[in-house]
């Protein structure tokens, strides 16, 4: 991404923000905020944690939150209960600001029964839709696998790829709503097929660098190593 008026945090849960938070910290969850300068309007990416030091952050930088984007459903995303453990998240972002929360049409009744959102609040989307920010236009990727609404967001060469894509994995397939043939689908049919240069931005931090691009991925990434569908499932199914 090479324009000026692109905005852009990368945000480390327990660490950037939420430090005190032993869940956060544990979690290790990314949060990231895409935006447009000259409109000083942005969006967030899976705020959940501590969503008054995100609002805080991003007031830092004279930017206003406008809409919040949801990778999945997942407490670590969304917000919710995770493991009986209370994580802040969307509903407790919209106690604070009248903002829309999209998502994919596919995961509308499970963020539902997670979060307590109110219906009204979420805008489901369809792959390949886009939801703009200022003049820059971020294009939503459905990729079922870990859940039946995942997505991914792609904006210029920058791929938000939650937890469908890690730099050394992908998410779990075994959880409710998983479906691994999808999985394999999302990541060889649809993510391996984006540009190389593609900087690819995952849902957590489980590798020893935050970011990498996609041709180097390829390189080192079991989940995008196997020729056939019958031969990752045998692997990671």
């Amino acid at each position: 991404m090479t324009d000026n008026s692109f905005y852009f945090k990368q945000l480390l849960s327990g660490s950037d923000f939420a430090e005190s938070n032993l869940v956060a910290r544990q979690m290790v969850n990314f949060v990231y905020a895409l935006g447009d300068l000259d409109s000083r309007q942005c969006i967030l990416v899976d705020p959940t944690y501590d969503v008054d030091s995100l609002i805080e952050t991003i007031q830092k930088d004279d930017m206003n939150i406008s809409g919040v984007l949801l990778t999945h459903y997942h407490a670590d995303h969304a917000g919710g209960d995770l493991f009986g453990h209370k994580i802040e998240g969307s509903k407790e972002l919209l106690e604070k600001l009248n903002i829309p929360i999209h998502c994919n049409e596919n995961e509308v009744e499970w963020i539902l029964k997670g979060t307590s959102l109110d219906k009204n609040s979420l805008v489901p989307h369809s792959s390949g839709d886009s939801v703009s920010i200022g003049k820059h236009s971020i294009k939503l990727i459905h990729t079922p696998g870990h859940t039946p609404g995942s997505q991914c967001f792609l904006i210029s060469n920058i791929l938000i790829s939650g937890d469908t894509l890690f730099l050394n994995g992908c998410g779990r397939t075994d959880l409710p709503g998983s479906d691994p043939e999808l999985m394999y689908d999302s990541l060889v049919n649809k993510l391996n097929k984006l540009e190389d240069s593609t900087v690819v931005f995952p849902g957590h931090y489980y590798s020893n660098e935050p970011f990498d691009t996609l041709d180097n991925i390829k390189t080192y990434n079991p989940v995008l190593k196997p020729k056939s569908a019958a031969q990752w499932l045998s692997i990671f199914g």
